[in-house]
């Protein structure tokens, strides 16, 4: 279904309530399916958290993830270790052209028995649950942090607990502390000094505990967008947020102050408010934040300045290739972009053509990280609930700040 942008303007103030962070929902679901005695609240209504949650209660022999790549990488170390079940693991068509060898390889060296279905190297697998013997496995340091979280998910349950050794340099910093912050707040030990991450095992039952999911930066990273594309003092309250978060997109706050936008926080909640306009060009390395730069990209298209956005060599293998789709949509409104195989360059441009359609790639980041433009010119939306992959009241939160929209 295509949506219709008008050229809009939002109110002064607003409030939005975001969903629990998609990210940690995740590694929360998996790790309460191993303790059960574990309570979760806030958890996203994303499509990918449903589809797991739905996928760690199956008994079905053959489980579908669809497009839900999170779930596909924790999904293969969790049913690798459940002994006595034989489960193939599947998706979409384009999950079945994103590479899983990496994360298999270092399962089968822990003793995993996993065989690929189709094209070695991707999915589906064939995934016969067992106990892992082995502790200990290298990984290079800067494959997606995705691999390196699913074996820190599963390593208390290995009776030997889990040395993992980052080889080289690590790229994914902030989505590793996460992972082991969580670990932590339910009581299972780990280390993660230098190169070498270290999980003990864990054979008790932990204490009965409930965990509150933080609500999601980078669903927030629209209302930042959006605010440094309004006037002066116009701002937006957003919760439930930590100050001191988890989330490595909670870099959005540096990185928009850049854009003349503060943030001020209490009681688990975030205001941003617009403050001042900085036209000057930007440069940001997004090596830890990803995820984020379709948003900023499209942020300084629509000021009109140009931005160097580097560290971004995971975007290849997201729901689409990230970096050939916003070159593709950006020039479609008439900007100009070069890209590499991990850095996008927009060059400056003085207008925006109107009415443009946008094709959104089955990506959830195409249609919101392009939707802030309503502000400044009309556009069209392609395939827009495919938001629901991670924000699915997306678009009706956009209508309470003053956006209209026409299906």
């Amino acid at each position: 279904m295509h949506f219709i942008l008008h050229k809009s303007e939002i109110a002064k103030q607003s409030s939005i309530q975001i969903t629990g962070s998609k990210s940690e929902s995740n590694r929360l679901l998996l790790l309460q399916a191993l303790y059960p005695e574990l309570n979760l609240e806030n958890i996203s209504n994303s499509d990918d958290s449903s589809l797991m949650t739905k996928a760690l209660s199956s008994n079905s022999e053959v489980v579908d993830i669809h497009h839900a790549g999170t779930a596909m990488r924790f999904l293969t170390a969790y049913f690798s270790i459940q002994e006595g079940r034989e489960v193939t693991l599947t998706g979409s068509h384009r999950m079945k052209e994103r590479p899983i060898k990496i994360l298999v390889d270092a399962l089968k060296e822990l003793g995993a028995d996993i065989s690929y279905v189709g094209n070695e190297g991707y999915p589906p697998i064939k995934i016969k649950g067992k106990k892992l013997p082995k502790n200990k496995v290298s990984l290079k340091a800067n494959v997606s942090s995705q691999y390196i979280s699913a074996l820190l998910l599963i390593a208390s349950k290995l009776e030997n607990g889990l040395v993992l050794t980052l080889e080289g340099e690590i790229t994914s910093v902030p989505y590793i502390k996460m992972t082991l912050s969580l670990l932590d707040e339910m009581g299972i030990e780990s280390y993660f000094e230098g190169n070498t991450i270290s999980v003990k095992p864990n054979t008790q039952n932990l204490t009965p505990k409930t965990l509150t999911v933080e609500s999601d930066w980078s669903s927030a990273s629209y209302y930042f967008s959006i605010v440094a594309l309004s006037d002066i003092g116009v701002e937006i309250t957003l919760s439930a947020y930590k100050e001191n978060s988890l989330q490595g997109d909670s870099a959005l706050i540096e990185i928009y102050k850049n854009f003349g936008v503060e943030t001020f926080a209490s009681n688990n909640k975030i205001v941003l408010k617009k403050v001042a306009n900085n036209n000057t060009p930007k440069s940001f390395n997004l090596v830890n934040a990803p995820d984020i730069a379709q948003t900023i990209a499209v942020t300084c298209f629509a000021l009109g300045i140009s931005c160097d956005l580097t560290g971004l060599h995971t975007l290849k293998i997201k729901e689409t290739d990230r970096l050939v789709a916003l070159k593709t949509e950006i020039e479609k409104l008439g900007g100009k972009v070069d890209i590499t195989n991990e850095s996008l360059h927009l060059y400056a441009s003085s207008s925006i053509k109107s009415g443009v359609s946008i094709a959104t790639y089955h990506d959830h980041r195409m249609a919101m990280a392009f939707a802030p433009l309503a502000l400044i010119t009309n556009l069209v939306i392609e395939e827009a609930m495919v938001v629901s992959k991670s924000y699915p009241t997306y678009w009706e939160d956009l209508a309470s700040l003053g956006f209209k929209i026409t299906k």
